[in-house]
């Protein structure tokens, strides 16, 4: 990182250092909160065809308050110890806004997976799970990662294999990681988890009529404008969800390989299949393309999603911004010192710790799922589902009207494992945004919802210290 910018894990110990103040708790329980607990650094070597490649791998625990520690692992080139160590950070305080039960952790192999052949993938996927159970930061009730940049269910199973191999018998072994292929003890919704909390996020957001004059806008979510930077796994849904259930439209895209333009709007499905086709989101039919795939960052628009990487807008470019409400669905992607600008300039940023635990969430009902070994729904959707039949039939008979098939259907069903995900999911990120709201509005001193987050999250998690009865 060039002296011009903080590092990642100073960014995140600088925005915890301005929302410290705000709190009143003791100095040496802060401290405690914020520093890294344990953090495994390791490099092994995995036979590649004839050579043997040294992989440098990583394993971060930011906080035991709570146990197990959770987190995703990424594979990516950009992978370094401090990333690692930020992001770890940002999970504990994560679990803490949305009330999830884990301390914070984060996994990472500084790999490239497009060089990699599926095999090799997961030989290395297997030798690093393997180092990771050797040093015991691997288990049910330790460690439980889960998916992130580079990373999906296919790495999740083989984790979840290797794992079983070396403890065999134990009861609750699929409870080791979330984000497995529903199959192999997965949970329906976890696939769109992040990005549907995105869109969940936005819409309570953008509810509140008083906030949003402040931004020159209306209230509700139907036909804002939206640019959506990186169509991975989150920023797809968060697209696709907001275009669908929201009635967002969509006007810019940026990639790996570009950054689109339409005014009246993009059709994600037809770009995703013209990107298939094409390996490109470029050329794309009526659209215009941009001159760099950053460009798409300063594009005139109600909401812009950030949802890429980290360190993607920058002191350089945050006075070109003219997005309205920036929605951080990547981890990161606001730089401390970018901030500033962006809110000087009343551009509302909702933070990554918030709007993008849509995941960690149902990573927790996954977990849950897998500790009770019952998926949800089982005991009681056909009891509903008779409840309801035996109500409707009651209605036709005193009314001596009868109710369409269809419609009857429609209100007599009992609610599957993916209605029950989703709507615990909604209820978490609407009721998480509500705290935050309350401590932005309660304390006039506060200017910015990242800052009202951290404090939502370190009253919470000085709580449990205080209960432990570490910090009396």
């Amino acid at each position: 990182m060039s002296s011009k910018h903080p590092s990642f894990f100073q960014s995140v110990e600088r925005n915890f250092d301005k929302a410290a103040i705000h709190t009143g708790l003791p100095k040496g329980l802060l401290e405690q909160i914020k520093v890294c607990n344990a953090v495994y650094q390791m490099r092994f070597p995995v036979k590649i065809g004839k050579d043997y490649h040294v992989i440098e791998a990583y394993r971060v625990q930011h906080s035991h308050h709570r146990l197990p520690t959770k987190g995703g692992i990424r594979y990516s080139m950009a992978v370094n110890q401090d990333e690692v160590m930020a992001l770890a950070a940002l999970m504990t305080y994560k679990c803490a806004i949305v009330d999830v039960p884990f301390g914070g952790a984060k996994g990472g192999l500084k790999i490239d997976p497009r060089s990699y052949k599926e095999a090799d993938l997961q030989k290395i996927t297997r030798r690093y799970t393997t180092e990771l159970i050797r040093k015991n930061f691997i288990g049910p009730g330790i460690d439980v990662p889960a998916p992130d940049y580079g990373t999906g269910s296919r790495e999740m199973a083989w984790i979840l294999d290797t794992y079983q191999t070396f403890k065999n018998g134990e009861i609750d072994s699929a409870g080791c990681v979330t984000g497995k292929p529903v199959n192999q003890h997965g949970i329906n919704g976890r696939t769109e988890a992040t990005g549907r909390g995105v869109f969940y996020s936005l819409r309570e957001v953008v509810s509140y009529k008083e906030d949003m004059a402040k931004l020159g806008l209306t209230p509700g979510i139907a036909g804002k404008t939206m640019v959506v930077q990186g169509l991975g796994n989150v920023g797809y849904y968060a697209a696709k969800i907001s275009i669908e259930e929201g009635d967002v439209k969509l006007i810019g895209v940026s990639e790996y390989e570009g950054a689109i333009y339409k005014e009246d709007g993009l059709d994600l499905d037809a770009l995703m299949k013209h990107r298939k086709k094409t390996g490109s989101i470029l050329d794309f039919p009526g659209a215009k393309n941009l001159k760099k795939r950053e460009d798409a960052l300063e594009l005139e628009c109600d909401i812009l999603v950030p949802a890429a990487l980290e360190n993607q807008i920058t002191k350089e470019n945050a006075p070109r911004i003219k997005a309205k409400i920036i929605a951080e669905a990547a981890n990161g992607p606001v730089m401390a010192d970018a901030e500033d600008i962006l809110l000087k300039k009343g551009i509302m940023v909702i933070p990554d710790m918030y709007i993008n635990a849509g995941g960690v969430t149902v990573s927790y009902f996954e977990w849950l799922k897998n500790l009770s070994h019952m998926r949800f729904g089982r005991m009681q959707k056909r009891f509903d589902h008779n409840t309801y039949m035996n109500l409707m039939t009651t209605v036709e008979e005193m009314t001596g009207k009868k109710i369409g098939t269809k419609e009857k259907l429609l209100i007599t069903r009992g609610a599957e494992e993916i209605d029950l995900v989703n709507s615990g999911l909604e209820e978490t990120m609407v009721y998480a945004y509500q705290e935050i709201r309350q401590i932005f509005k309660k304390k006039k001193d506060i200017k910015d919802l990242r800052t009202a987050a951290f404090v939502s999250a370190l009253n919470k998690i000085s709580s449990d210290y205080m209960t432990l009865g570490i910090f009396p």
